[in-house]
């Protein structure tokens, strides 16, 4: 399947229900420059109301996930720049996608790069996996939510080793500290990823999508109003058509028909 306008990545559909970014600018290591997050929020944004659209997988290839951001785009940028830049829209629209993301990550995942891999939901780190953050070395911080994703993810301590020191997490760490959910041979990366987003699509999507907001609001809210958030939820599906025929096909000993009411 091809979009109009797109020069940075390659969109396919690998399965039903399934939809996969790539990035592909291989000789840039996968450089995260404006109009590659532009890309990648106007497709998340076509598939938000897609109801043919229920995972997406973004990955780098084989050889590196995204080295970072594009340090040649920043080099002549200055602090008006900055305040007035398209990015944080872009980051943004990849932030509030309501449905699944899944990434696989090869090789390097830095800067810009680790933090788009921490805007989806599930991670699968091929065994050669490195995730940092070097952005001190240039004079300057993560400016993607890495400082507080990462620190989320891995706790402070650990979180400012990485950020003030640039030192990288290789795939071992990164799973053992609770930043990446699998750990896979380099080979089996993109595989894994799209069999996880195919189970996942083969779920029902309001429950998938409701699942997906509540355990994010764990990171957002206080204990007790995320339980009550879960509990609003938890309480609207028993409206959907999804429930019953979930409920009905258990009972009954058939596969389920899901329809997405």
């Amino acid at each position: 399947m091809t979009m109009a306008g797109v020069e940075d990545i390659a969109v396919t559909a690998p399965a039903d229900g399934v939809r996969q970014i790539a990035l592909d600018r291989p000789k840039v290591r996968n450089a995260l420059r404006t109009q590659t997050l532009r890309e990648i929020a106007a497709a998340l944004g076509d598939w938000a109301g897609d109801d043919a659209v229920h995972c997406v997988v973004v990955t780098g290839g084989e050889t590196v996930f995204a080295a970072g951001a594009d340090i040649k785009e920043m080099a002549a940028k200055d602090a008006v720049d900055v305040l007035l830049d398209e990015r944080p829209r872009h980051w943004q629209a990849i932030r509030e996608f309501p449905k699944p993301l899944v990434a696989a990550v090869n090789c390097y995942a830095l800067g810009g790069g680790c933090e788009l891999a921490m805007h989806c939901d599930v991670i699968v780190a091929g065994e050669g996996a490195h995730f940092g953050q070097p952005e001190v070395n240039l004079g300057l911080i993560p400016g993607g939510g890495g400082t507080q994703r990462l620190t989320r993810a891995l706790g402070k301590a650990k979180a400012m080793q990485v950020v003030l020191a640039a030192e990288f997490l290789t795939a071992a760490e990164a799973v053992d500290a609770g930043l990446v959910g699998e750990v896979v041979p380099d080979g089996d990366t993109l595989a894994r990823a799209l069999a996880i987003a195919g189970t996942i699509a083969a779920k029902p999507p309001l429950a998938v999508r409701l699942a997906k907001e509540a355990v994010l609001k764990a990171w957002e809210l206080p204990l007790a109003e995320g339980l009550a958030h879960e509990r609003r939820a938890y309480t609207l599906l028993f409206s959907t058509d999804d429930r019953r025929e979930g409920v009905a096909a258990f009972l009954e000993k058939r596969p389920p028909r899901f329809t997405g009411r």
